[in-house]
């Protein structure tokens, strides 16, 4: 069985750092991605982190991880409100899919407060800031590990 986490962020989220640092931190998303190695790691797991700004791209990489991936980790930016065609290929995985937010939408915006991808996702991490990812990594390892039982 694979031991790749594939880590996966939507639009806009390549201006962390500088984009609304007073709801998305400072951190920037190399930072993000360092981060991300470091937990997989030391939970005995690698992960393929990529950021696309367009949807096709996402989807193109969700469809990926149905052959390479154990996990998928997915912040879907702005794309969380609107794609119903990422929720859609997310239904085609047979893999745990955690739902990654830095900010906590359900206190923000109204449209923020839902999203189509968590139709699909086993969970979701949200309003921790950078550390949503790496908890998000160990809530897909643990999912992962307890699949494999």
């Amino acid at each position: 069985m694979s031991k790749i986490i594939f880590v996966l962020s939507g639009p806009n989220l390549n201006l962390l750092g500088t984009r609304e640092p007073e709801i998305y931190g400072y951190a920037t998303l190399k930072d993000v991605e360092d981060q991300c190695r470091a937990k997989a790691a030391g939970l005995g797991f690698e992960i393929d982190f990529r950021q696309s700004n367009h949807e096709g791209v996402l989807i193109d990489w969700i469809q990926e991880a149905r052959l390479k991936a154990c996990a998928v980790v997915l912040n879907p930016a702005g794309y969380g409100h609107t794609s119903v065609a990422i929720l859609d290929s997310l239904k085609t995985l047979a893999i745990p899919i955690v739902e990654c937010h830095l900010s906590n939408p359900a206190a923000r915006e109204e449209f923020r407060r839902s999203t189509y991808v968590s139709l699909a996702a086993t969970g979701i991490v949200s309003g921790f800031g950078a550390k949503s990812y790496e908890l998000a990594i160990e809530a897909a390892a643990a999912l992962v590990a307890k699949a494999s039982l």
